[in-house]
């Protein structure tokens, strides 16, 4: 970062300019921030060049081609003006440095991680050619590098395939060296989806052997050579010297295209598979770069303050609309650390392997404050990823907002591991871990990774506090350093029992016991009749694991003149098809579920039969509990929350009150965090959690906050409250 020279304006959008990133023949590139407090990098095109129509259709182009983009390892456009006397465009902040200064700056990278490189670009140009686009200049320079990965930038010369060149017909549009043989014989017409593949196979080669396949020297050199010889890969690795010959096959006809260069990048049969893939396992930068890395990344949590003294926009000087709550009521946080809560604090806290180390060894962003690193494991990219990912992101938030807070003692980092349920996989999540010293694991969500995992966290005596999951057989494992923030499985029977009995008034109730459910379903239904047995009459219609036919089990609860309907199973199809069942023999009565089947696929599937239905979940509305946390969230990742984002986030916040009653500084004796979060009260976004030992090596939160009602309604489910507070 640059400071702003005299005559740079001081806003531009309602955007304040904070420094400059970068100035060019284009025009100029600030670190600026929204309105909202977010940071943004912020092109503004030169003059001469917004004179020429030609250029200024060209960068309208740029503007609507990014609009329509999504994609994780694409930078957004949130805000642009084309019209604008000066045109200009906003994305996402991006703190990294470029790979062309990775490279340049430590060498070649290693196999994994170009192997992670290249399948992650692969995937965002698959996006780019999915909305019929091709980038066309695809380059060192136009990759960033993330704690969590790259992030492909700089769409200027992007078009549709197939559109008009609005260039001169003879015009090289890309960078030499980096271009494909239709570009460099300024064919726009043949120019398509392989013209970016070769690209990318340029860059891989780079990153590979830090060397440039064409050479270097004077451009219509490198472009000679690019259209008429073959590439230099001498220096690239053996493991991905075919494929990347491939990429740079100069019939297009011949290149793969960006979906099967990802798909080989990431074939199972390599070690890619066993754990590099997702970039989880050891970081997926070698320790050099990621340093580099986390040092642009922490450079994000002291933002420049512009050095001229004018009088800042009117609102500037305000307190900001919002970080979420604290729950320890410090005063709210400025404007400035506020915009932590975006996506840059999200690159700082959201780090892996090295980077943790790196940080917590006082060397990063911590400016002199010890920094304690939580581990965060669930399944990310599984069967299990929607809730996972939600738990990843209110974890982030929660991260982020402690490190904004004034007069904090310690700063927070956050490891992620994506065990995608799987046993071997949670396994390795513990291993590292523990290796690391974290002071807390939050998750995982899935029983089988918990079972695998929590013996181990038990012998390191090493925190585990669970979001989303329980699951009886932890039971048997005596796991004394668990710790579970939400409502136990075995009691979710109270908030069905409780609406029938206190606000419906029922009396005779059947359970359609589904038997694919399992333990889960047996479990409900047993809970079920033993208590509104003693209220009135409770009848149980088995339904088989085998058949989604549940006209039989309807019926037959019908004929026992059942006034409400309790479905025991966790399948939101098989839910669907005992609603449809319902509403086909003509029942209106109160429909119930559990939050197993509470997800849009039994909207779907249901359609109309939906309505009305009533589930009992465990988590509340991550909608409701704070409209600063939406606001946050939106800002951070563009989209509401997910359900069991605010538990994750008052997880963290649960981790942090202990970690401040214990002083704060680094290196916890083993087992102190587990006692300590035995003794304290902390009131947080979703519930108050107070826990007590029950004797099970396991606590669970207060009877009160535990459990909550949903309805559907209108195609989505409508937050009803807390269970024991509906009338």
């Amino acid at each position: 970062m640059r400071p702003l020279a005299a005559d740079d304006p001081e806003d531009i959008g309602g955007h304040r300019l904070l420094a400059r990133l970068g100035a060019g023949g284009m025009g100029v590139v600030y670190l600026a921030r929204s309105a909202g407090g977010t940071l943004v990098a912020l092109k503004v095109i030169r003059a001469e060049h917004a004179a020429d129509p030609a250029f200024r259709t060209r960068f309208r182009r740029e503007v609507m081609a990014m609009h329509t983009l999504t994609g994780r390892w694409l930078v957004p456009v949130v805000a642009a003006d084309p019209e604008a006397r000066n045109p200009w465009l906003a994305t996402e902040f991006v703190p990294g440095p470029a790979l062309v200064e990775a490279v340049d700056g430590h060498g070649a990278l290693p196999v994994p991680a170009v192997r992670t490189l290249g399948f992650r670009l692969a995937e965002a140009l698959t996006a780019v050619h999915a909305a019929g686009l091709v980038h066309r200049d695809v380059k060192p320079g136009n990759v960033l590098l993330g704690l969590d990965g790259p992030r492909l930038i700089d769409f200027g010369i992007a078009h549709a395939a197939g559109a008009t060149a609005l260039t001169a017909p003879d015009a090289v549009v890309g960078t030499p060296g980096f271009l494909s043989p239709e570009q460099a014989r300024a064919r726009a017409e043949e120019v398509g989806p392989p013209s970016d593949v070769f690209s990318l196979g340029c860059v891989l080669a780079y990153a590979a052997s830090a060397r440039r396949a064409f050479g270097t020297g004077h451009a219509a050199g490198v472009l000679f050579r690019t259209v008429h010889e073959e590439p230099d890969l001498t220096e690239v690795p053996v493991g991905l010297r075919s494929l990347i010959a491939a990429c740079l096959a100069k019939d297009p006809a011949l290149r793969p295209t960006a979906t099967q260069l990802g798909t080989a990048l990431r074939d199972p049969r390599t070690a890619l598979a066993r754990g590099t893939a997702e970039g989880q396992d050891e970081g997926w930068l070698p320790p050099a770069v990621l340093r580099l890395v986390a040092e642009r990344s922490a450079r994000a949590l002291d933002v420049p303050t512009p050095r001229r003294s004018a009088r800042p926009p009117a609102g500037d000087d305000t307190v900001a609309d919002p970080a979420p709550p604290d729950p320890a009521e410090d005063p709210p946080p400025t404007r400035r650390r506020v915009l932590l809560m975006g996506s840059a604090a999200a690159s700082v806290v959201a780090i892996g392997g090295g980077t943790a180390a790196y940080l917590t060894a006082g060397r990063g962003a911590g400016g002199g404050l010890p920094v304690h690193t939580l581990g965060f494991q669930a399944d990310l990219t599984g069967d299990g990823k929607t809730d996972g990912v939600a738990q990843d992101r209110g974890a982030r938030l929660a991260v982020a907002h402690h490190n904004a807070r004034a007069g904090i003692t310690f700063r927070l980092a956050l490891d992620t591991f994506d065990d995608r349920g799987d046993a071997d996989r949670a396994r390795q999540a513990a291993q590292r871990f523990i290796k690391a010293g974290v002071s807390a694991v939050l998750g995982p969500g899935t029983a089988t990774a918990a079972l695998a995992a929590g013996p181990r966290y038990q012998a390191a005596r090493t925190a585990m506090v669970l979001i989303s999951l329980d699951d009886p057989r932890l039971d048997s494992h005596k796991l004394g350093t668990l710790r579970m923030t939400r409502g136990p499985e075995d009691l979710l029977s109270l908030p069905l029992i409780t609406y029938l009995t206190s606000v419906r008034h029922v009396d005779r109730t059947a359970v359609v016991d589904d038997r694919a459910a399992g333990r889960a379903g047996s479990d409900l239904t047993e809970a079920l009749t033993q208590v509104l047995s003693r209220e009135g009459t409770t009848s149980v219609h088995t339904q088989a694991a085998d058949s989604d036919d549940f006209g039989p089990a309807v019926r037959a609860a019908l004929a026992a003149k059942a006034q409400a309907v309790v479905f025991s199973g966790t399948s939101p199809f098989r839910a669907a098809h005992c609603a449809r069942a319902l509403a086909n023999a003509g029942f209106t009565g109160p429909r119930l579920g559990t939050w197993h089947a509470m997800r849009p696929a039994f909207l779907q599937q249901a359609g109309p039969a939906a309505r009305g239905w009533l589930f009992a979940a465990p988590f509340t509305d991550p909608g409701s509990v704070s409209r600063a946390f939406v606001s946050a969230h939106r800002t951070a990742y563009g989209t509401a929350p997910g359900r069991w984002a605010p538990e994750a986030y008052d997880a963290v916040g649960l981790v942090a009150r202990a970690l401040e009653t214990l002083g704060g500084s680094a290196g916890l004796a083993p087992g102190a965090m587990s006692e300590r979060l035995l003794d304290i009260t902390y009131r947080g976004l979703a519930k108050t959690l107070r826990f007590t030992d029950d004797g099970t090596h396991t606590v669970s939160p207060e009877p009160d906050a535990m459990f909550f009602l949903y309805e559907a309604k209108d195609n989505a489910f409508r937050f009803l409250g807390p269970y024991d507070r509906i009338t």
